[in-house]
């Protein structure tokens, strides 16, 4: 059957979307104005497997993000690598994420949305070979690199695809909100398969999943997704150079700055350079007839605080999720394997809530579960902190019901608000923008919070030694080994692995109170400047 529709820029496109969702964007839904823009869709393409297809390209995504927290204390033991380093294995992945994706939506929308979502698929596959075969930390980071380049592919295109095979507006919410549900599923069970293949075998092994899942999306792609691509338009080069380069050099100076020093020449030049770039960027934009994105959008308040609320739902998100991992398998000792099963709780909570939100917009608006979702996360951060490295999970599970139903919450209604605050022939772009914030919130989170967690504990170690009597001579041994991120196998005695676990605790703490304090100003921006429109069908 051949399909043919507008691109989909309109109030359907309001629907619930994942941690990392993102709309078409680019040339097609650039220009606010101008004649329809049609999608060309092959014959070949079948629903069904269109969407098994698009919501295993979004668990691949997500799994690696989780499944790599879930490795990160066995990769550190294994390689040696010190504490500041191995904040760069989660964050080089998001960095490319965040820096690419509204560029491989105009790809998309260019060059064929299915081609690019099938590079993105291999691009993951490729990544996750390097790092399976990884024999040093610089090559775990290239991996994570290249799959970084895959997940900014999939993202964007994978819901372009859906916007364009499933035309009917209800139908579309429906596939979304799954696509959705498909991402948090991804997350959930990141850990649980990190931690089988941790119990039996090498941290390399973890990477074959993605292999594995990447294949299995190739061929069910290649057996029933259709290409669509809007018709042909001025690619916009120069944005798309500039907009890359500007967060490129944002969030690296961001993740640099933790471990050089947010005052050091190399931080201070990419912060110059993408001073520069965002600068050009904006002129740029502003001038070109079909722009990559309209700045002129943010000059709706209601939009630019949707952009925050975007930033922060997975700065939190991401950034608490990574400081529990660590909690379980560094304070309290747990096998990645446990972890993971505690993990699942506050995934699971996210995956059931952020399915049920799109119903739930379109009967209180938008401002009721942005504002609550923030203060309910805000509760559970501080709720988290107030616990230390002796608590059990038996006094900890609500709170972590209560963290993932409050990103299902703040996360799920974004991009709708997003679609409200502005016209509805600028929904795609609009997306798009929301997906970068997203992501950028995605590589402050797990960046600044894990910067917070090692510099707090390195601080506070030396007085928790002293405060378990360690003697001078163990007590610097300890401290060198912990800055040189070499104590993962060794034996350690009982009052020294008490004292790591309470400076692990303590930057723990620190993290979560920090995630606190941001869901409770960013409740306050979106109540007072949100625009409160339920969909419109």
């Amino acid at each position: 059957m051949t399909t043919s529709s507008a691109a989909p820029t309109g109030p359907a496109n309001a629907a619930p979307t994942g941690p990392a969702s993102a709309a078409p964007t680019g040339p097609a839904n650039a220009a606010p104005t101008g004649p329809a823009v049609t999608t060309r869709t092959s014959v070949r393409g079948s629903r069904p497997v269109t969407l098994i297809a698009m919501c295993l390209g979004a668990m691949i995504t997500f799994l690696q993000i989780t499944a790599t927290v879930s490795a990160l204390t066995t990769i550190q033991a294994d390689l040696r690598v010190d504490p500041t380093t191995v904040i760069w294995i989660p964050s080089a992945y998001t960095l490319v994420v965040a820096s690419l994706v509204l560029s491989a939506a105009t790809l998309g929308n260019r060059y064929g949305r299915r081609r690019m979502f099938g590079a993105g698929v291999v691009a993951m596959i490729v990544g996750g070979a390097v790092v399976a075969s990884a024999p040093t930390v610089a090559w775990v980071i290239v991996g994570q690199l290249v799959a970084g380049l895959g997940g900014a592919l999939i993202l964007p295109n994978s819901l372009a695809i859906l916007g364009a095979t499933f035309t009917d507006p209800h139908r579309r919410t429906e596939v979304i909100t799954a696509w959705s549900a498909a991402s948090g599923i991804g997350l959930a069970i990141g850990p649980l398969i990190a931690g089988t293949l941790l119990r039996h075998h090498s941290w390399h092994s973890v990477y074959l999943s993605v292999i594995v899942l990447g294949v299995v999306t190739l061929v069910v792609a290649a057996i029933g997704v259709a290409e669509s691509r809007p018709s042909a338009g001025r690619l916009d080069l120069p944005g798309l150079l500039l907009g890359t380069v500007a967060i490129a050099a944002a969030v690296y100076a961001m993740i640099q700055g933790g471990r050089d020093g947010y005052a050091s020449p190399v931080v201070g030049t990419a912060w110059v350079v993408s001073a520069v770039a965002l600068v050009t960027f904006v002129l740029v934009e502003l001038r070109s007839s079909t722009p990559m994105l309209d700045v002129r959008l943010f000059r709706s308040a209601s939009f630019s605080a949707v952009m925050v609320v975007a930033a922060v739902s997975l700065f939190g998100f991401t950034g608490v999720a990574i400081l529990l991992v660590l909690f379980h398998e560094r304070a309290q000792g747990l096998s990645p394997l446990d972890t993971g099963w505690r993990m699942l709780v506050l995934f699971g909570a996210y995956v059931l809530v952020a399915f049920a939100a799109g119903r739930t917009i379109r009967r209180t608006g938008f401002k009721a579960p942005l504002t609550l979702g923030l203060v309910l996360g805000a509760v559970a951060s501080f709720g988290l902190a107030a616990q230390g490295p002796t608590t059990t999970f038996d006094h900890r599970w609500a709170l972590f019901v209560l963290f993932g139903a409050a990103s299902g919450l703040v996360v799920a209604p974004a991009t709708a608000a997003a679609l409200a605050s502005v016209a509805p022939a600028q929904a795609g772009m609009a997306s798009g923008a929301v997906n970068a914030s997203r992501q950028v919130g995605s590589v402050l989170g797990s960046s600044l919070l894990g910067t917070l967690l090692t510099t707090t504990m390195v601080a506070d170690l030396p007085d928790r030694l002293a405060a378990h009597q360690v003697g001078e001579p163990t007590r610097t041994a300890v401290e060198a080994a912990v800055a040189a991120g070499a104590t993962g196998d060794q034996p350690l005695p009982d009052p020294v692995r008490a004292a790591l676990a309470e400076a692990m605790t303590s930057g723990v703490q620190a993290g979560l109170r920090i995630s606190g304090i941001v869901f409770l100003v960013t409740a306050v921006l979106a109540l007072t400047l949100i625009r409160n429109r339920p969909h419109q069908h």
